[in-house]
């Protein structure tokens, strides 16, 4: 009988409901949990194909200390002992931890207890630094408390949308789906996107402001101004419930039209239109993201927008509110227990004495750090200066995801000593660790997660654990205890630090601070193993329930007011002769930060295989790239090759690349590597989203395109892209030198036996050249190669690494790169969850498919998560279009 445990998923902030099956094979399968209020069985194709990331290929299994596998004993000595002995001789600032919101809430909470309140020392920071801290710092200086006012479902209720910053279609596709039922259901909903591209959530927006970069404080100055002198102005709340508005108007209104213009670059027209829906429609959600919060100006932003719903008591009340979307699983969670190094646990703030002095009564703990720590851009430098000396990295990869990366990479390998907790033995990040401890990874992991709309649930676990690795919270306990704090680092469950946590909440609270979950305060370990989802707050002797804050007022600043905060707009005009163009860097739908667990799965890997940067026509033409060309991408800080992908959605002057690419999938894919070290002065924020670049194309002598049903090893070219593939692996490269021997290169990059002869052709004319090597009736690998990008059928290529080539004629039609006929090729995927293909889907619409609708019964194609939808609406229009000419 195959057993069902219910757990969440552990991707973006959604945090939704996942039923993952284990067979009596041991075959894992997962579903959308039906009963989940965050996702209602919804999942998208990262959470569809969790089942393929789970494999133990890769995985670190075994403590390693210097290379060499190590007993757990002796690594955690080791670490006690390196972090003891660099305290006592350069004192607690000199240590710091860099952990993550992949992270449990029980990891979290160890962490920053061992940190803050036994080594007393702030510097502890987390890669939620890089997406939601000038969310935090927004919702402080306004609200007193870093406290989310709304829910999904207010969302759902409103009858107008705002979506700035946020690519929902691609980053949150569980939401989109939810909000485009909603404005199906209600047709005169509206939406608005606010965004530099027109990404693939415009397809639902009824106006799309495609803003200049940073343009979002003056937008939304504007609209404050604006809304004063309307009736949508709300008075009483503003009298009752706040302050600082004459200060905030009164900026705002400094602002006149034409610098208004200047500044976000959108027509008159198309802001009159927005002010006009915002301030004639009571029922406003403004959701934003990380195009608001990765910028130099983020808390500015988030103040702007909190300030508009101040002002019409738009806040707390059914389908009204902003609302911040969470970038990671458990980003919420780490908030919760203070996991940024200017916070405290239970949302208490570092900066005020009296909660220092309740947290470490609470922890009977010997210090408790007095001042904020160094955040993520600054303990990086204070590694490379020599000011941290040993450094502690869990659940991150921040040799690619930090800004200016390869300083990064610098800092960490210089620095005396350097933990890395992980589940894989090879990242960016891992080659540079002194020590590396296996952690857990999903499906082994045992504890509770938060969302973006204060749902706490569970993550349980349902698959025995890999080799002899750790619990992040267990590691961090046995490293406390062997540092002389052992009875405050005794504990034997996850359920044990929940409940202390729960009980810190709760601990002199009594209604004066926003996060309590004192209910929970007294878990067993079977009430914790039946955890349902709740949001908070829950406090003693309260029943769960839908909760919103605001809506009466009930402010977290001593005198229970809101706060009005007036800002300044930024500049908007970087122009650089050197670096003209301005990069955005962002998530696409099927890839998940550094790959490290995406990177597992064939099927999230055959919609995009390679790293990529998006530049209009114009732009390109300018610059003498061609589409599926190469590009050079520099900043003062780093290069990265990619590939053009020549589009109109991308405004003029600007270019888009995901951050997701590493050392282990692609040359010089490591995006962050050109990303200033500016940050928000707020927030400590980095700016990702407004980076000073050139771009130029990148001259080869041979492109080429393989496929291998073995790993390949790092090729040695100029550049390479590998992703997985069903039946083996793919491979993109270009060379800036030709190869003497390209017979001799397959060997040595695919593993081909000296024995096996291969089938091919070259063609001295053309530079084309084709090679394929077979065992028997198995293709082992085959290499593509031309002076100009490889024209091949890709699918149709990889496909042929899973069927027999018994008949001579099939090996001939794969040297060619292309399928004999009637042989369907079924194009590049769009549907990643069906593993359908732009071909199939123009077919489908050939045979009489006129609508998304019609194609998912044809096909399959959007009928799962949706996030293909819009791209599949495109195709329908391209084809008919066509058909009409």
């Amino acid at each position: 009988m195959a057993a069902e445990v219910k757990t969440t998923c552990p991707y973006c902030g959604v945090g939704c409901g996942v039923i993952a099956t284990v067979d009596e094979a041991g075959a894992v399968s997962v579903k959308g949990d039906p009963e989940h209020p965050s996702n209602f069985g919804r999942l998208c194709s990262k959470g569809s194909a969790l089942a393929e990331t789970i494999d133990l290929d890769g995985r670190l299994l075994y403590p390693e200390i210097a290379g060499a596998r190590s007993g757990w004993d002796e690594a955690l000595d080791l670490v006690a002992q390196r972090f003891s002995e660099t305290i006592a001789e350069h004192g607690p600032d000199s240590v710091a931890f860099y952990v993550s919101g992949q992270l449990l809430t029980e990891d979290y909470y160890l962490a920053n207890k061992l940190m803050k309140g036994f080594i007393g020392s702030a510097n502890i920071d987390t890669n939620s630094r890089l997406c939601m801290s000038s969310s935090v710092a927004g919702h402080r200086r306004a609200f007193g408390a870093d406290t989310v006012p709304g829910t999904y479902e207010d969302i759902e209720l409103a009858d107008l949308v705002v979506l700035t910053g946020s690519n929902l279609a691609w980053c949150h596709p569980v939401i989109y789906q939810r909000l485009a039922a909603a404005k199906a259901a209600r047709p005169n909903m509206r939406i608005v996107v606010i965004d530099p591209r027109r990404t693939m959530t415009c397809d639902i927006a009824d106006l799309h402001l495609a803003i200049r970069p940073d343009g979002d404080v003056a937008l939304f100055m504007g609209l404050l101004a604006h809304l004063a002198t309307s009736s949508a102005i709300d008075q009483n709340y503003i009298a009752s419930h706040t302050e600082g508005f004459a200060g905030a108007f009164a900026a705002a209104a400094a602002l006149d039209i034409n610098d208004l213009l200047e500044r976000t670059g959108l027509p008159v027209m198309q802001i009159r239109e927005f002010f006009r829906l915002f301030e004639t429609t009571s029922k406003v959600v403004t959701c934003y993201s990380q195009g608001v919060n990765q910028s130099s100006s983020g808390t500015d932003k988030v103040n702007a927008i909190l300030n508009c719903h101040l002002a019409t008591g738009r806040i707390g009340r059914p389908g009204m509110g902003p609302f911040s979307l969470t970038g990671q699983p458990n980003a919420m969670g780490g908030r919760e227990v203070g996991g940024l190094a200017n916070m405290l646990a239970a949302h208490m703030a570092i900066e005020n004495p009296e909660d220092r002095d309740r947290v470490q009564r609470f922890w009977g703990s010997p210090v408790i750090a007095s001042k904020p720590g160094l955040k993520a851009v600054d303990m990086f430098r204070a590694v490379a200066d020599g000011r941290i000396k040993a450094l502690w990295i869990m659940a991150t990869n921040p040799v690619v995801s930090m800004p200016d990366a390869n300083s990064v990479e610098s800092a960490i390998a210089a620095c005396p000593f350097v933990v890395v907790s992980d589940i894989l033995r090879e990242t960016d990040t891992a080659r540079h660790a002194h020590v590396l401890l296996p952690s857990l990874g999903w499906g082994e992991k045992d504890g509770t997660v938060t969302n973006s709309e204060r749902r706490i649930s569970r993550q349980r676990p349902f698959l025995g654990i890999s080799g002899d690795a750790k619990a992040d919270w267990w590691q961090l306990a046995e490293v406390g205890r062997r540092m002389g704090f052992a009875a405050a680092f005794d504990f034997d469950a996850p359920a044990e630090i929940f409940a202390e946590h729960a009980a810190l909440s709760a601990f002199e609270n009594n209604g004066s601070r926003d996060f309590d979950i004192g209910a929970r305060a007294d878990m067993t370990g079977a009430a914790y193993d039946e955890l349902s989802p709740f949001q908070w707050p829950q406090a003693a002797g309260s029943s769960p329930g839908v909760t919103r804050f605001f809506a009466d007022g009930g402010f977290y600043h001593a005198d229970g007011k809101a706060r009005f905060v007036a800002v300044e707009p930024p500049a908007t005009d970087r122009t650089n002769a050197d670096f003209p163009f301005t990069l955005n860097t962002g998530r696409i739908r099927d890839q998940w930060h550094t790959m490290t667990r995406t990177g597992k799965s064939a099927r999230l890997s055959a919609h995009i295989a390679e790293p990529f940067a998006e530049i209009h026509p114009r732009d390109a033409i300018d610059a003498g790239i061609s589409s599926a060309g190469l590009v050079e991408i520099d900043s003062p800080h780093g290069q990265a090759i990619v590939r053009a992908l020549v589009t109109d959605r991308q405004a003029r002057g600007g270019i888009f690349a995901p951050m997701h690419w590493n050392d282990q999938f692609a040359a010089k894919g490591r995006i962050d590597a050109l990303v200033a070290p500016i940050t928000d002065p707020f927030s400590g924020q980095p700016a990702s989203k407004n980076v000073a670049v050139a771009v130029r194309p990148f001259r080869a002598t041979h492109y080429g395109f393989a496929v291998s049903a073995v790993k390949p090893a790092m090729p040695d070219a100029a550049y390479w892209a590998l992703a997985k593939a069903v039946g083996g692996w793919r491979l993109e490269l270009a060379f800036s030198e030709a190869v003497d021997d390209w017979v001799a290169w397959c060997r040595a990059v695919f593993a081909i036996p000296d024995e096996i002869e291969p089938l091919g052709y070259a063609d001295r004319q053309t530079g084309d050249l084709r090679l394929a090597f077979f065992d028997g009736e198995t293709l082992l690998a085959a290499l593509f190669l031309a002076r100009e990008p490889v024209a091949v059928a890709r699918n149709w290529a990889i496909s042929q690494l899973s069927v027999a080539h018994g008949d001579l004629r099939k090996r001939f039609a794969l040297v060619a790169g292309r399928p004999g006929a009637g042989r369907p090729d079924p194009g590049a995927t769009v549907c990643s969850c069906f593993s359908v293909g732009v071909n199939q889907i123009a077919a489908a619409v050939r045979g009489g498919c006129h609508s998304v609708e019609a194609v998912g019964k044809e096909t399959s194609a959007g009928t799962n998560c949706g996030s293909c939808r819009s791209e599949i609406g495109r195709i329908i229009d391209r084809c008919l279009a066509a058909a009409a000419e």
